[in-house]
């Protein structure tokens, strides 16, 4: 014999229990013991709880993807401006419009490539990440041992290829910065 209980419940859950009490095979009483074991139980179903932390792992995965993504992007918008800020010398008055009409051909240029960039879905970040990563893997390791910062492992042919008869580094020829397909 199983004990007897008496509980006061609202007008909206009695009815409620009323209603699914009439579904075959059902009564109120088996339908409470359910609702009550489900309840206090410590290791109830908690698929449903499950479900939601795998989503949240996810997006919390995909939200520290985005965080690396823009930091990327922050810091290539800084050099880039503090590089075009250092090369680029003041223009005559006379010259100004000709260089007005070459920046707005640029920018449209620009704004093209950033469209078909957007629209096929290409990632700039992974494509830069991939291509630094097949060109110099060790860019991002350290040499532990010799405290050496990051990248700091440049063998002697990339050395050479990089720097000039005098031993200075060389930067991107004038014609390589205004490839468009660098962008």
């Amino acid at each position: 014999m199983k004990p007897k209980l008496s509980a006061y419940v609202s007008d909206s859950v009695s009815q409620r229990l009323e209603l699914a009490a009439k579904r075959p095979g059902t009564n109120k009483s088996a339908i409470v013991e359910a609702a009550l074991d489900r309840f206090l139980n410590p290791e109830r179903d908690t698929s449903g709880d499950a479900a939601l932390i795998r989503r949240l792992d996810r997006m919390s995965r995909q939200l520290d993807r985005i965080d690396g993504d823009l930091s990327v992007m922050a810091e290539t918008i800084a050099l880039f401006v503090r590089y075009y800020l250092t090369i680029t010398p003041p223009l005559p008055s006379g010259d100004q419009d000709a260089a007005r009409a070459l920046g707005r051909e640029r920018f449209e240029m620009f704004v093209a490539q950033v469209g078909k960039r957007v629209a096929s879905g290409a990632r700039l970040v992974a494509d830069v990440m991939e291509r630094v990563s097949t060109s110099k893997p060790d860019l991002f390791t350290r040499h532990i041992e010799e405290g050496a910062p990051l990248g700091a492992a440049q063998n002697a042919e990339t050395r050479s290829r990089s720097q000039d008869a005098t031993g200075e580094q060389r930067g991107p020829s004038p014609a390589g910065r205004e490839e468009v397909g660098n962008v």
